[in-house]
């Protein structure tokens, strides 16, 4: 068994991308599953629209949420460039540009949710939409915010990959961490090309992302083991060979 000590701006860093990642799991969780995505009812504009209207609540908590992912990818960019510097300044470096790239497409596709938010805001509270217009344009929005981010995550599975092989490489992460990194890389980027080319496969796509939940909820798992090594005041970290 061998001692490693860690610099402390990688101690900072990690506590800081550990926070970050801890935080933005939960704002997406509420984001994806329990605000925005529960009000939509694909192929069916009209009760989308009127579900948004009657939990504009819900709705602007799910657009807050992710603009905390947002904030909160930001940091953990930055966070585990510094943390896993030391393995490979190069590997590290990009890994965080694949990140940011990431983050600049999320970016762009939380701007259609902000246009929903927009026009539900500025309609009277006892508006009906006869001609579905208002409703079909919501939809559209909010398919588009999916299909761009579906996008944006293939280019985050490039970025978990990398991060997994500097894990592996380092000598003071769990290298199942690592592994399971590494694995994770296939369940953001199979589907969701899949998706972008084969739609057709959708369903089929869905089972391939639940064999994958275990391995993409490494990240989580990494984060919180940032965040506990970020608290630690005794710096040595002992690894096993």
């Amino acid at each position: 068994m061998k001692t490693f000590l860690l610099t402390e701006t990688q101690r900072q860093a990690s506590l800081v991308t550990g926070i970050a990642i801890v935080t933005m799991t939960i704002a997406a969780v509420i984001a994806n599953d329990i605000t925005i995505r529960s009000l939509i009812v694909q192929n069916n504009a009209p009760e989308t629209l009127e579900n948004i209207l009657n939990s504009k609540t819900s709705y602007n908590l799910g657009v807050l949420s992710w603009l905390i992912v947002l904030v909160c990818d930001l940091f953990a960019a930055w966070g585990l460039y510094l943390f896993f510097k030391p393995v490979s300044k190069n590997l590290s470096l990009m890994a965080a540009w694949f990140r940011l790239t990431y983050v600049a497409m999320l970016a762009v596709s939380i701007l259609n949710l902000i246009y929903v938010y927009l026009i539900i805001n500025q309609l009277d509270p006892t508006f009906v939409d006869p001609t579905g217009q208002t409703g079909k344009s919501i939809l559209f929005y909010l398919n588009a915010f999916d299909a761009m981010w579906s996008a944006g995550l293939i280019v985050f599975g490039i970025h978990i990959l990398l991060i997994g092989y500097l894990a592996l490489k380092s000598a003071y992460i769990p290298k199942i961490l690592g592994i399971f990194l590494i694995i994770a890389f296939g369940g953001y980027t199979i589907p969701k090309i899949s998706n972008l080319i084969f739609p057709e496969y959708k369903d089929i796509m869905r089972i391939v992302e639940a064999i994958f939940l275990i391995a993409m909820l490494s990240e989580v798992a990494l984060g919180m083991w940032l965040l506990i090594i970020g608290l630690r005041r005794n710096d040595n970290i002992k690894h096993n060979e």
